[in-house]
C-alpha cells in the first residue's frame, strides 16, 4: 500500500472528539491527500485552480495546478512560510529565520520580481515573520515568533526583553507594533470580515524553561486605525499542554478553522492530549468540529475553490483537502469592495 493510502485508510480509521459535531461543518469524515513534498505550510488558494504553499524543507514556494500536477513557484523562497494573495492577487509571503531565510515580509509582482514590503523594525531585524493576514482597507497584519535557536533577537523593549510581537503594515509603507507582551510567541492569525477583531494564536511550543505557558487562541479588538484596542484580550480557546495550534482559517460564518496538535509526543514540551487536526471554533470560543490528521505536524489551512468551500490543509509533508458545508472567508475574494457582516458581539 502506498503512503498516501496509507495516511487516508489512517484517517478513516480515527476517532473524532466527542461532541464535534463535524458532520455539521464537514461533507466527508475525512480528507484526502492531494500532494507531498518535503514539509508543507502556508497554503493559498488562486482562482486559477492553482494552491499555493510552503515547502519549508527544500527551501521552496510550490504550486499545485488544478490537474494536480506540482510546479516550484519560487526558489529560493527565503525560508518563506505563510502566505497570503493582497487584493491584486499578488503572492505575499513572511519569509522566516530558518536556513536561508531572510526575515521579511514580500510581495511577488505579477512579473515574478520580489518586492520587499518590511525587513526591519526601526532598524531592527525581526525574529522571524510566520502568518499574516489583511483587512478591508489593505493593511497587512504578520506575526514575528522565534523557534528554534534564540540567538540574534534584536527587537527588544524598554526594559531589555525580546518582543516577539505583531506588527501592522499600512499602505504607504509604514509599519507599526500593535502587538508586544500580550501574546507570548504569536503564530497564525486573522481578522474578521467586519475588520472589528484580530485573532492571535498564541503557541510557545518549544519552552523547556516554561512548559505552562499559553497555547491558546486570543481575540482582540481593533479601532478603526487599525490599532489593537488596550486592555481587550479574550481567550477563546485553550489547548492546555498539547502542541498547540499554528495557523488557521476563517468561514463566513465568522468560524475559526485551526491547524492543531499532535500524534506522536514530543516530550517535555508537547503531549498527544491534543490531536493531530484541524479545530473548529465558534465565535463564541466553542468547538464545533474536528477533523483528525495523522500526521505531524498539522501546520496551516485555507479555503478555495470556485465556491470557497474546499479546505486545504498542510501537514507534515502531505498537502490535503476536505469539503465544507460553508464557505470560507479568503480576504482578497470575499470582500469585493464591502465590508463583512459582524461575526459576533462584544
Amino acid at each position: 500500500m502506498t503512503r498516501p493510502l496509507l495516511l487516508a485508510a489512517a484517517l478513516l480509521s480515527a476517532t473524532p472528539i466527542a461532541g464535534s459535531a463535524q458532520d455539521k461543518i464537514f461533507e466527508t469524515p475525512a480528507p484526502r491527500v492531494i500532494g507531498i513534498v518535503a514539509f508543507v505550510e502556508g497554503p493559498a488558494w488562486h482562482p486559477s485552480g492553482n494552491v499555493y504553499f510552503s515547502d519549508g524543507g527544500n527551501n521552496r514556494i510550490m504550486r499545485r495546478d488544478r490537474t494536480g500536477a506540482m510546479h516550484v513557484f519560487r526558489h529560493p523562497s527565503g525560508a518563506a512560510n505563510g502566505l497570503l494573495f493582497d487584493f491584486q492577487g499578488r503572492l505575499l509571503a513572511c519569509e522566516g529565520p530558518g536556513p536561508g531565510g531572510h526575515r521579511r515580509v514580500t510581495r511577488t509582482e505579477h512579473d515574478g520580481t520580489i518586492t520587499v514590503l518590511t525587513d526591519n523594525y526601526q532598524g531592527k531585524k525581526y525574529a522571524g515573520p510566520n502568518d499574516l493576514t489583511i483587512d478591508s482597507k489593505g493593511r497587512i497584519y504578520f506575526t514575528d515568533p522565534r523557534y528554534g535557536p534564540r540567538t540574534g533577537l534584536e527587537i527588544r523593549d524598554k526594559q531589555g526583553r525580546a518582543v516577539e510581537g505583531v506588527y501592522r503594515i499600512d499602505p504607504d509603507g509604514s509599519v507599526t507594533q500593535v502587538i508586544t507582551h500580550q501574546v507570548d510567541r504569536p503564530n497564525g492569525i486573522h481578522i474578521t470580515a467586519d475588520d472589528r477583531f484580530l485573532y492571535v494564536v498564541d503557541n510557545n511550543n518549544s519552552s523547556k524553561e516554561r512548559p505552562d505557558v499559553a497555547r491558546a487562541v486570543w481575540r482582540f479588538r481593533l479601532s478603526d486605525s487599525g490599532d489593537v484596542v488596550a486592555d481587550s484580550r479574550k481567550k477563546m480557546y485553550d489547548f492546555g499542554r498539547g502542541r498547540g495550534g499554528d495557523g488557521m482559517a476563517l468561514d463566513v460564518d465568522g468560524r475559526l478553522y485551526v491547524a492543531a496538535g499532535r500524534t506522536v509526543p514530543s516530550p517535555p514540551n508537547e503531549t498527544t492530549e491534543v490531536p493531530g487536526g484541524v479545530y473548529v471554533i465558534s465565535p463564541e470560543g466553542k468547538q464545533v468540529g474536528f477533523i483528525p490528521i495523522q500526521e505531524d505536524s498539522v501546520t496551516n489551512c485555507t479555503f478555495g475553490g470556485k465556491d470557497l468551500r474546499t479546505l486545504y490543509i498542510t501537514a507534515g509533508h502531505t498537502l490535503w483537502s476536505i469539503r465544507a458545508t460553508s464557505p470560507g472567508f479568503v480576504p482578497w475574494l470575499s470582500r469585493k469592495g464591502k465590508r463583512g457582516k459582524k461575526t459576533t458581539n462584544d
